[in-house]
C-alpha cells in the first residue's frame, strides 16, 4: 500500500522549488512568508512537503548510487560509455570538486533542511491540535537529523542551517557542531513521534519513534559511541514494533512495503511523474527488459562475499538468463557479457541491483519502488556490533544470528550459526555480515570508512587515506561562498 496523504504535496512543491544553490540566494520562498502556514491543513502539507525531498531524484547522491561505486561492491555499471566521465570516477576515485552530482546531492539536502526549518519554526506556535502538532515537529525533526547526517558524512562541517531566515553566509561548523544538532533533533523525535503502529493506513511512511531511534543508534556507531549506540538499537528491538520479513528479497521488494521490516523507506508510486522515485530507475536492467540505466552493477568481490548456497546472491544479483517473474533477463547488447583484464582475468560481469525490481512491463513501473533507509536486519547488525564492542558477545550473537537465520530460510545445511567470541574475529565476521544483508543500498563504503577498513579494501581502486573519507564540497557552493567555505583537506 502506497502512502497517499504524503505524496499531495502539489502546492508546496511548487512554491518549495524555486531555490537550487544554498548560499546563493534567500532560502526563504514565497509560501514561507508570516501568513503560512496558518491552519492546521497548512501545519500537515507543510510537514508532507519535507518528505518530498526524498522523492527528489537529486537526493540519492546527487542522482546515481556512487556510494556503491565508491565500495568494493559494485562497478559504474551501465554501458561502458554511459556516464564514463561523470559517473567512472566515482569508481577509481579520481573524482573532482567539479564533479556531476556533488551539487545536485548538496543542493537537495538543504532544500529538505529548509523545508523541516519552515514546519520547526513556523508551526510550533499554531493554536491546533496538540498532539498532532507534536508529531508534525518530530517527523520534521527526524527528518531535518537525516538530512544533516547524510551531510556531515560525506562532507564532514557544513553550514549549520535551524532557522528560516538563515543568513547567507554562513561558514562551515564543525562536525561535531553537525553531529550535536542531529542527536538533539533525534532525541527531539524520540519524544514526540508515535509508534509505527499507531499510524493508519492513510499515513504509511511516516517517520516513527523507532526511525529516530534506529538513526540515532547508526549515528552513535558512526561516532564510535558503543554505548548509545546499544541503548537505542535494543531500544527499537524491544518496542516489538518490527520483525524480519520472512523472505529476505520482500525485505526490499513490494510485497514488503511498509512490512513489518521496514523501519524508516521512501513511498513511491509506478508513475515517472509526481510521487515517482527515480531511484530504481536508475539502477534497473538495461536493454531487454528495459527497466532502466543499469548503473550499479555487482562486482565478483561482492560475488565472492557470499557464503556458499546463501539465497541472499540471488535475491542480491540479477544475472543474465535469470527469470524474474516470467521475464527472461536478456541485458543489453551494447554492454559486454564479460570483461576481461590484459591477463584474461574476469573483472566485471554484466548483471544488475535484484533489490530494485519492480513487476511491470515498462521503465515507469520502477518508478514505484519504495527505497528502504532503516531495515530491521540493520538494526539487529548495529545491535550486534554494539554488543560486541561492549563485551557482550554472546548477546551480539542472538541479534547476528537472527539474520543468519532468516537468510538460510529453514535450509540447515547453510549458513550456520556464529558461534565466534573473539572480540576482533567477531568483529569482522559482523562486518562480512552486513555487507551480504545490505549490499547494494549504500552501506558498504560508509561502513568501511568508519571502521578503518577503507584503506585496506578500497586502497587498490584508488582510495587516498586522509583524502577520500569525505567528498570535496562542491566547487560551486565554495564559489557563491566568495570564500566563506573552505574545501575539505587534500581537496
Amino acid at each position: 500500500m502506497k502512502m497517499n496523504r504524503i505524496l499531495s504535496l502539489t502546492i508546496l512543491l511548487i512554491a518549495f522549488t524555486g531555490c537550487d544553490d544554498f548560499l546563493s540566494v534567500n532560502p526563504q520562498s514565497e509560501l514561507t512568508q508570516e501568513a503560512f502556514p496558518a491552519t492546521q491543513e497548512d501545519a500537515l502539507q507543510a510537514t508532507n512537503a519535507v518528505y518530498s525531498t526524498l522523492r527528489d531524484w537529486h537526493y540519492h547522491s546527487g542522482g546515481f548510487p556512487i556510494l556503491d561505486f565508491m565500495s568494493d561492491d559494485a562497478h559504474k555499471g551501465s554501458n561502458p560509455n554511459d556516464g564514463a566521465n561523470t559517473q567512472g570516477p566515482y569508481e577509481n576515485f579520481t573524482h573532482t570538486p567539479t564533479q556531476d552530482g556533488l551539487d545536485r546531492w548538496w543542493n537537495a539536502l538543504y532544500q529538505g533542511i529548509r523545508r523541516a526549518n519552515i514546519v520547526l519554526e513556523r508551526v510550533e506556535p499554531l493554536d491546533i491540535n496538540a498532539q498532532l502538532k507534536s508529531r508534525f515537529l518530530g517527523e520534521a525533526s527526524f527528518l531535518r537529523a537525516l538530512y544533516y547526517f547524510d551531510l556531515v558524512r560525506a562532507y564532514g562541517g557544513v553550514p549549520l542551517v535551524t532557522s528560516v531566515e538563515a543568513e547567507l553566509d554562513l561558514p562551515r561548523s564543525s562536525t561535531d557542531q553537525i553531529y550535536t544538532q542531529i542527536e538533539q533533533d533525534l532525541l527531539f523525535a524520540i519524544d514526540n513521534l508515535p509508534l509505527k503502529s499507531s499510524y493508519g493506513p492513510n499515513d504509511l511512511g511516516r517517520a516513527a519513534k523507532g526511525s529516530a531511534q534506529a538513526l540515532l543508534a547508526k549515528v552513535f556507531l558512526f561516532q564510535q559511541d558503543f554505548t548509545k549506540a546499544e541503548v537505542y538499537a535494543m531500544e527499537v528491538i524491544a518496542s516489538g514494533e518490527y520483525d524480519l520479513e520472512v523472505n529476505f528479497v520482500d525485505a526490499n521488494g513490494p510485497d514488503g512495503e511498509h512490512g513489518v521490516e521496514s523501519v524508516f523507506e521512501i513511498g513511491a508510486v509506478t508513475t515517472a511523474g509526481a510521487g515517482g522515485n527515480q531511484y530504481a530507475n536508475t539502477q534497473g536492467v538495461r536493454g531487454t527488459p528495459n527497466r532502466g540505466w543499469g548503473f550499479n552493477r555487482p562486482s565478483i568481490s561482492l560475488r565472492d562475499a557470499f557464503e556458499p548456497n546463501d539465497p541472499r546472491r540471488q535475491g542480491t544479483i540479477i544475472e543474465l538468463g535469470d527469470v524474474i517473474d516470467g521475464i527472461v533477463i536478456v541485458g543489453d547488447g551494447t554492454t559486454p557479457d564479460v570483461t576481461t583484464d590484459e591477463n584474461g582475468n574476469v573483472i566485471e560481469i554484466e548483471s544488475y541491483n535484484r533489490k530494485v525490481w519492480i513487476p511491470g512491463t515498462s521503465t515507469d513501473s520502477q518508478f514505484g519502488h519504495n527505497r528502504r533507509i532503516l531495515r530491521y536486519s540493520d538494526v539487529l547488525l548495529m545491535a550486534a556490533e554494539a554488543l560486541n564492542e561492549n563485551n557482550k558477545p554472546g548477546d551480539a550473537l542472538t541479534y547476528l544470528n537472527r539474520v543468519r537465520e532468516r537468510a538460510r530460510h529453514g535450509d540447515e545445511f547453510i549458513l550456520p550459526d556464529v558461534t565466534e567470541t573473539n572480540k576482533e574475529a567477531l568483529r569482522n565476521i559482523i562486518m562480512e555480515e552486513r555487507r551480504v544483508e545490505l549490499a547494494l543500498e549504500g552501506h558498504r563504503f560508509w561502513d568501511l570508512v568508519r571502521t578503518g577498513k577503507a584503506p585496506a579494501e578500497l586502497g587498490p581502486a584508488g582510495f587516498i587515506v586522509g583524502k577520500h573519507e569525505r567528498l570535496p564540497i562542491p566547487q560551486s557552493e565554495i564559489d557563491l561562498s566568495q570564500g566563506t567555505l573552505s574545501q575539505n583537506e587534500n581537496w
